[in-house]
């Protein structure tokens, strides 16, 4: 029996009309954020993205860390690119990233990793859940969640830096506030990053 014969009719409807959540690294961040229906498209649609990480620029550390103790992320929402450095100096990378969807969902500052979880499970808000009573409580891990294979949990709440089964979100203004990375980048990244990991948001 397929996995699908298992899907309860309020399971299959969450499923079906929310493709734009599941698909994208987007939990609701503040109220404010919270009250952004996720069901609708973006107020103007985005081109195509045709860049590349290739089309991203390299940074040095210095000017956004005092230090690289635990190592250091840093995500450029303008150029939607996460950069990371290791504490020893030896690796750099760079990533194409996900970001919230408007300036008003988007938090800036710094915070910290303060927890890993590999296969994240998910769940609505309380906010989120008000306004669609028909979604599930819970999803486990999986291809329908919208949190991909691995999580970087922030101290800010509801934050995460984490994957996407949907690639097509990546490089695009998609989520509700947390940062999105192709699954291949988030578990690369995952191996890296420790908890105290700095994380400046610009």
């Amino acid at each position: 029996m397929s996995k699908s014969s298992f899907l309860t009719p309020s399971r299959r409807a969450f499923l079906a009309g929310s493709a734009a959540l599941i698909g994208t690294p987007a939990l609701a961040t503040t109220e404010e954020a919270a009250e952004y229906d996720p069901l609708r498209p973006p107020p103007e649609p985005e081109p195509p993205v045709r860049r590349n990480i290739s089309s991203f620029r390299s940074l040095s550390w210095k000017p956004y860390f005092s230090s690289l103790r635990n190592g250091a992320i840093l995500v450029d929402t303008r150029s939607r690119a996460l950069h990371y450095w290791s504490e020893d100096h030896t690796t750099y990378k760079l990533y194409p990233s996900s970001v919230p969807l408007t300036d008003e969902m988007t938090r800036r500052g710094r915070t910290s990793v303060i927890r890993k979880v590999v296969g994240p499970s998910w769940a609505p808000t309380p906010s989120m859940k008000k306004r669609n009573p028909e979604w599930p409580d819970f999803i486990p891990p999986g291809p329908d969640n919208p949190l991909g294979t691995h999580a970087l949990y922030l101290s800010w709440k509801y934050y995460r830096i984490h994957g996407t089964h949907d690639t097509r979100k990546i490089g695009r203004r998609s989520s509700n506030g947390c940062i999105g990375l192709y699954n291949e980048h988030i578990s690369e990244l995952f191996g890296f990053a420790k908890v105290g990991t700095q994380v400046l948001l610009i």
